[in-house]
């Protein structure tokens, strides 16, 4: 059956379902992304709305549509393929910084290889998208970017690429300066107990947002050197 041509897709990386780190954020967003409907936990936050939409992840390569001629068995299979091609991607331990007014889950320390893996995947796997419309551009240009920045949402559809990417896994909307301290502190409280593991990357999870008002959800995985789909469609045909 034909993907809906409004679906997006995006590549991102989360831990695995029943990683305890997967289950703490999820209770935390309020919403589990493997689990569709499913919201429950801590949800108190007014800085979630934004995080809880895209599920807890990190961006490899930027929500997209599907260029015409593509197909999702194609973009799936193609992701099987590069994710069994290559050994895991050491992530190192985290621990919660502040980017640009929101918090999030960061390495713990410089991970070069982790950024050579992103390039990859954004270049990969461009031939599948197709190029944004009007509002899509308009919106992402409401951000203050730079030149450098500007030329990467032209070139790869999202500005924060290549030597401008920065890996993290996103906690809060925007925080107000006054509750900075707060919210921090409440962060460290929950997530402590999680950050000092040595995280890899070892599937690339592919995650839908089949209309404009829906919530992203994993939709399947590949492992890495595994040479096969490490979990079948979620949701799919």
């Amino acid at each position: 059956m034909p993907e809906p041509c409004s679906s997006r897709y995006a590549i991102y990386y989360t831990p695995a379902r029943d990683h305890p780190l997967t289950a703490t954020a999820s209770s935390w967003l309020g919403r589990d992304a493997f689990a569709p409907s499913a919201g429950s936990g801590m949800a108190a936050l007014a800085f979630t709305s934004e995080p809880r939409r895209y599920g807890f992840h990190a961006t490899l390569k930027a929500p997209f549509r599907l260029r015409g001629g593509a197909s999702v068995a194609d973009l799936e299979r193609a992701l099987g393929q590069f994710a069994a091609s290559r050994p895991p991607c050491p992530v190192g331990p985290l621990r919660i910084d502040r980017l640009g007014g929101f918090f999030a889950l960061v390495p713990a320390s410089s991970t070069p290889s982790l950024r050579g893996l992103a390039a990859q995947i954004v270049e990969e796997f461009d031939g599948f998208r197709a190029p944004m419309n009007a509002s899509e551009l308009q919106r992402r240009l409401r951000t203050p970017l730079d030149e450098t920045e500007t030329a990467h949402l032209v070139q790869w559809g999202y500005p924060y690429v290549r030597d401008r990417f920065r890996f993290h896994l996103t906690l809060t909307d925007r925080v107000p300066a006054d509750d900075h301290a707060g919210i921090r502190q409440r962060l460290e409280t929950v997530f402590q107990p999680y950050l000092s593991e040595a995280y890899r990357i070892d599937t690339l999870p592919l995650f839908v947002q089949e209309h404009d008002q829906a919530d992203f959800m994993v939709r399947s995985q590949f492992a890495f050197h595994s040479g096969a789909v490490a979990a079948a469609a979620l949701g799919g045909p």
